[in-house]
């Protein structure tokens, strides 16, 4: 490669500094010529602004890399090396209704689980597909590292359904288990001194851990982090939009693998519902807080005076997302092959999932990609539920792309989070209502549903 041209679409996020911070960080690792921002009409003035701020990142760390903003997503594709897409279709308003409208019928409202991140799936795969066909005609060697949640979902749509083998999700939840685990060792963020192996799907995989000297501490890293003496108040932190609830301790210590936080959804279901019932109640869901926290960075973004990240950026919820895309791209252009957490094409790492579907792996990243590291078999608990969400993260996938109503109805039947039968259909045809400007491939099955009397009211502010 000669000098990188970086282009992320959805550059308008609040995120972008911290991608930066992370590109930065890494100038001597990376040859950058140009990094290019691309939003839509309806992110034009966030872009302009976090643009405006990541200029003055660059030029206080006195290098010469050129920032473009432009609402042309091809001309920021052409020629590129690298596409990182940090984008949400719908915008934050698309998350409140996904929130909400399940809890409006007592389920779950989750931004990846349940009804919620089912439906952020089918709004974002035909944006992927539209990406990689133009990435076809004007970057075709590029590689796509996408951290675009439900990234598992769209990774699988970009590798196995739109042929873009280039192509490596992301998550930040792996690495904030890193640095639990690193704190109850005594160690600094980050640091290599333990070995991690991760394996399962994004927002719901299971990890081992050893130390330097070769003994395997998961049962110890277990006990600090969920003993039955432990109050919610003394969890260590994980990331800010999942509750701290206790894991049933003996389950956990019996399955002898540290769950995923996310897991706490499926172990502790009735636990999580019946919190978010409460902040549904009081009009204080996930998605609202993150909306008004999101409009305060922005303003904080506005100072003329602020070149370096915030550190209010941390409540956001995404911490390290970005890092870990910038760790990617310097792993991939010098060869590094650093073992991270990545959702690649699982090549049998995981023996109880298909050879060519995407999994959530330690892998090691090279110049050609995620090689993902052999984890084996699980044992049968975890094997069942794991492949319970595969075939609900495939039908998913499969809906999203064909539109198929009844597609979508089989997803939501298996899926743990939701509840089958009259209600779910309530859901899912609110949903489908609520979502139909983004929701093309589904606008005869909507019109049919409108015309039944099928509609959605906003919740009150």
């Amino acid at each position: 490669m000669g000098r990188l041209k970086i282009a992320t679409i959805g550059g308008g996020s609040s995120y972008t500094p911290e991608l930066f911070e992370g590109f930065i960080k890494r100038k001597d690792e990376l040859d950058i010529k140009e990094i290019w921002l691309v939003d839509i009409e309806e992110g034009k003035e966030k872009l302009e602004i976090v643009g405006a701020m990541a200029k003055r990142m660059i030029k206080a760390a006195n290098l010469d890399w050129e920032v473009h903003l432009t609402l042309d997503r091809r001309a920021a594709l052409k020629d590129a090396d690298f596409v990182t897409t940090q984008f949400r279709v719908g915008l934050l308003d698309a998350r409140i209704k996904d929130e909400t409208i399940p809890l409006k019928y007592g389920m779950m409202g989750q931004e990846t689980n349940g009804a919620g991140g089912m439906f952020k799936a089918l709004r974002t795969i035909p944006i992927i597909k539209s990406i990689i066909e133009d990435m076809k005609e004007l970057c075709p060697n590029a590689w796509l590292v996408n951290f675009t949640n439900p990234s598992g979902m769209v990774t699988e749509a970009a590798i196995k359904h739109f042929g873009w083998t280039r192509t490596i999700g992301l998550c930040n939840v792996p690495i904030v288990h890193q640095n639990i685990a690193n704190a109850f060792e005594g160690l600094e963020p980050f640091s290599d001194e333990l070995y991690f192996k991760f394996a399962g799907l994004n927002h719901f995989h299971w990890h081992r851990v050893w130390n330097k000297q070769g003994q395997e501490i998961t049962d110890k890293i277990i006990d600090q982090q969920y003993g039955k003496d432990i109050a919610p108040e003394d969890m260590p932190e994980g990331v800010k939009n999942i509750p701290q609830m206790p894991f049933d301790y003996d389950l956990v210590k019996h399955e002898g693998l540290l769950p995923c936080m996310y897991h706490r959804y499926y172990y502790l279901t009735q636990t999580m519902l019946d919190l978010e019932l409460e902040e549904y109640k009081e009009n204080n869901t996930r998605a609202q807080l993150v909306k008004a926290t999101e409009d305060r960075l922005f303003e904080l973004y506005k100072d003329p005076n602020l070149d370096y990240k915030p550190k209010e950026l941390s409540e956001r919820g995404g911490t390290f997302y970005s890092d870990a895309a910038c760790e990617v791209i310097a792993s991939i252009v010098n060869d590094k092959r650093k073992v991270m957490v990545v959702s690649t094409q699982n090549k049998g790492a995981i023996a109880d999932l298909p050879y060519d579907s995407i999994a959530e792996v330690s892998s090691y990243i090279t110049s050609h990609g995620a090689e993902p590291i052999v984890w084996g078999s699980f044992k049968s608990a975890q094997r069942g539920m794991l492949q319970i969400m595969k075939a609900m993260e495939e039908c998913t996938i499969e809906a999203a792309i064909t539109g198929n109503y009844e597609t979508l109805k089989q997803a939501f039947t298996i899926n743990p989070l939701i509840e089958s039968g009259e209600k779910a259909d309530m859901v899912m045809n609110e949903l489908l209502v609520a979502h139909k400007k983004h929701l093309p491939q589904f606008a005869d099955k909507i019109a049919e549903l409108e015309k039944n009397g099928v509609q959605h009211t906003p919740i009150s502010k």
